[in-house]
C-alpha cells in the first residue's frame, strides 16, 4: 500500500472533470464526471490527519461558514477511501448527511475552506471524494429506504420539501412517527427541485432519492399550499406537531425607475418554470421565459446568479452580462480575510467559464449600480442605465459607496434577471399560523430548540434562519427533527 504519511507532498490537488463547455451548453444534462478510483484515493491521501481537523466543523467567521455545519467525519472517510473501503466510507458519511449527493454537487464545500492544507496548498477536494462516495453507494446498492423498527403512533406534517423538509421527514420517520410532507409544487424537492437547474443537479437524483423516502414510509403531498388549500389551524389540529421548512422565497426587489416594465424578472421566476418545462415536455409547451435571441442581464451575483447565466446561455441568448454592485475579489487571500475564513477571491464558476468560452470574456461587470430600465415603445424594457460606483471604509468599519461622474453607461437588455437574495419566508403563512418573526422577518425560534412560540409548531432551514446554504438546511432539518422527537416522547436517541 502506498505511504500516506507524505500524500500532501506528493500529490497536487485535482477535481472531477466536467464536461467540455461546446458540448454542454447544448444540453440540459448533468456537467459532472468523477475522477477515476486510483486517483480520488491520491486525492483522499492529501488529507493530512490533523489533530484538529476544521473541515468537519461548521461555523461563521466574518459572516461566512467555514467547515461543515453536518460536523461530516471528512478525516475518516478520506482515509477510507486511500485504503479501498468504499462500503465504510459511506456508512461514516451517512451517519452525519441524509443526501451527500445534493450537497456533493450544489454545496459551495465550506469544509473546503476549513482544510488545513488550504493555509498553504489548495485544499483537499473534499466535494469531489464526498459525491463519488454516495454514487458509488447508490451503485452497489448500499443506500436502502429509511425504514423504522416500529412506530410509535405520533403524526407530524412538515410545510416544505426543501432540503431541511427532506431531512427532517426521513429523521423523522427512522424515530417512528409517521411523517407528511405538504409542498406547494407539483413535484417534491423545493429548490432542490426547481430553483437549481438540472444541468447542475439532474432531477433525477432528486427523485430518486424522494422515492427511496416514499418506500420508507414517509408521505408526500403536492399541489397544495398550506394557508390555501389547507388551513394551518387543520394541521395543527389533526397532527401532533408541525415543522415549517418553507425556505426564504421572498426575493429582494429592485426599486428604480422602469421596475414594473414587461421583461424584467426575479431569478425564481425564470429558472424554476424553465426546469418544470424541460421536465413536463422537453421545453415544448412553450410554458418558459426564453433568452433566445435577446441580450440578456443579471443583476446579482451567487449561485443563483450562475445558474441563471448558464441557463440564458443554453437557450440561445445574443449576448450576456451580470452586474455586481461589489467591488472584484482579489486573486489570493487579502490580509483581512485569513484561513481558515471562507476565501473571498475571484473566481470562475461553470456559468462564468461557459460565458467565457463563449464570447471571450468573463459576463461579470463589477462596482455598477443600476440606476434606471428603459423602456422600447411597447412597454417592454430595452435597456438599462447604470453608473459605476466606489466603496470606501469609514471610522465605523462600515463600507460607504460612492457614485463615481461621469461614468453612466447605457447597456442594451430585452431580458433582466434580479438575483440579489432573499428576504425571508411567506409572511402569510406565518400570519395564519401566529409564528413570531426575528428582526429580519424569519420564523422566530431559537437554534438548538426550533421550537416557536406555539405549542407544538417548530421551524427549521431557511423559514428559520434566512437564505444560507444547503448544508445548513440539512442540518437544521436533523436539528429540528432531534427536537420534535424529544418533545413528542420525552427523549431522544436521534442524531
Amino acid at each position: 500500500m502506498k505511504a500516506k504519511a507524505r500524500g500532501f507532498l506528493k500529490y497536487q490537488r485535482e477535481t472531477a472533470e466536467e464536461r467540455p463547455v461546446e458540448q454542454r451548453i447544448q444540453d440540459w444534462q448533468p456537467l459532472h464526471l468523477h475522477l477515476p478510483d486510483e486517483k480520488l484515493q491520491n486525492q483522499a491521501m492529501r488529507c493530512m490527519d490533523c489533530g484538529i481537523p476544521f473541515c468537519h466543523k461548521g461555523t461563521i467567521l466574518n459572516g461566512m461558514t467555514t467547515g461543515c455545519p453536518l460536523n461530516n467525519l471528512i478525516p475518516e472517510w478520506n482515509d477510507l477511501i486511500y485504503r479501498s473501503q468504499w462500503q465504510q466510507a459511506y456508512e461514516r458519511l451517512h451517519k452525519t448527511n441524509n443526501f451527500p449527493e445534493f450537497t456533493g454537487l450544489v454545496c459551495p464545500a465550506p469544509c473546503e475552506a476549513g482544510c488545513t492544507l488550504g493555509i498553504s496548498d489548495p485544499p483537499v477536494t473534499i466535494k469531489s471524494i464526498e459525491y463519488a462516495i454516495i454514487d458509488k453507494a447508490f451503485e452497489e446498492g448500499w443506500v436502502v429506504p429509511p425504514t423504522p423498527e416500529k412506530r410509535t403512533g405520533r403524526s407530524v406534517a412538515i410545510i416544505g420539501s426543501g432540503p431541511a423538509g427532506l431531512a427532517c421527514a426521513e429523521q423523522l420517520n427512522l424515530a417512528g412517527h409517521s411523517v407528511t410532507v405538504f409542498e406547494r409544487a407539483d413535484r417534491i424537492g423545493g429548490l432542490l427541485m426547481y430553483g437549481i437547474p438540472n444541468m447542475k443537479l439532474d432531477k433525477g437524483i432528486v427523485e430518486r432519492r424522494v422515492n427511496l423516502l416514499a418506500r420508507g414510509g414517509v408521505e408526500f403531498v403536492t399541489s397544495t399550499e398550506v394557508g390555501r388549500d389547507v388551513a394551518a389551524e387543520t394541521l395543527i389540529i389533526d397532527f401532533d406537531a408541525v415543522v415549517i421548512c418553507t425556505g426564504a422565497g421572498q426575493p429582494r426587489d429592485l426599486p428604480v425607475p422602469g421596475r414594473d416594465l414587461e421583461g424584467i424578472h426575479f431569478a425564481m421566476d425564470y429558472l424554476g418554470p424553465n426546469t418544470k418545462s424541460l421536465l413536463d415536455s422537453q421545453h415544448e409547451d412553450g410554458r418558459f421565459i426564453s433568452a433566445d435571441g435577446k441580450d440578456v442581464v443579471v443583476i446579482g451575483g451567487g449561485d443563483t446568479g450562475t445558474d441563471c447565466v448558464a441557463t440564458a446561455l443554453r437557450q440561445g441568448c445574443q449576448s450576456l452580462t451580470q452586474f455586481e454592485i461589489l467591488s472584484k475579489p482579489p486573486l489570493s487571500r487579502a490580509p483581512d480575510n485569513p484561513w481558515p475564513q471562507w476565501p473571498k477571491i475571484y473566481k470562475l464558476d461553470y456559468g462564468q467559464e461557459e460565458a467565457l468560452q463563449m464570447y471571450g470574456a468573463d459576463p461579470r461587470t463589477y462596482s455598477i449600480m443600476t440606476k434606471e430600465f428603459l423602456a422600447d415603445d411597447d412597454g417592454h424594457v430595452e435597456a438599462i442605465r447604470t453608473v459605476q460606483v466606489a466603496w470606501h471604509g469609514n471610522s465605523h468599519g462600515r463600507p460607504r459607496l460612492e457614485e463615481l461622474a461621469g461614468t453612466e453607461k447605457i447597456w442594451p437588455a430585452q431580458l433582466v434577471l434580479l438575483s440579489m437574495g432573499f428576504l425571508g419566508p411567506q409572511q402569510t403563512l406565518l400570519d395564519q399560523f401566529g409564528v413570531d418573526r426575528d428582526a429580519r422577518s424569519n420564523a422566530w425560534a431559537e437554534y438548538g430548540s426550533f421550537h416557536t412560540n406555539l405549542e407544538g409548531v417548530f421551524t427549521a432551514g431557511d423559514a428559520r434562519r434566512g437564505q444560507s446554504l444547503v448544508v445548513w438546511a440539512i442540518t437544521e432539518g436533523r436539528g429540528a427533527a432531534r427536537e420534535v422527537d424529544r418533545w413528542l416522547m420525552g427523549e431522544t436517541s436521534l442524531p
